[in-house]
């Protein structure tokens, strides 16, 4: 595209963005975007995306995991907790009217 005499290409402070300004319109009349060292190549897509779907699978069966031992887990506690009720003395329970 030709750039006319109104046309002014200012940089962005913030992004590293190129403007293009038309200074009669008053209008960016063309936006370039800054250069992206992080985003990813399109020749890799395919390593990321089987990459992602390791890490998803490897989430997933640990969390399965958890949930499989936490049964195994709340039971052990239930146990423990049942055995030290049992060692201890079944008493009455003090009221305020009964210290009189």
């Amino acid at each position: 595209m030709a750039k006319l005499t109104s046309e002014r290409e200012i940089p962005c402070p913030c992004c590293g963005a190129v403007l293009t300004i038309d200074l009669n319109l008053g209008r960016v009349v063309s936006h370039e975007a800054p250069p992206n060292p992080d985003r990813p190549e399109l020749d890799n897509a395919q390593n990321i995306l089987a990459e992602q779907a390791a890490r998803r699978d490897a989430l997933f069966e640990q969390s399965f995991q958890n949930e499989k031992n936490k049964g195994d887990a709340l039971s052990k506690r239930f146990e423990e907790a049942l055995r030290e009720a049992k060692k201890e003395p079944v008493s009455k329970p003090l009221r305020g009217f009964d210290l009189d």
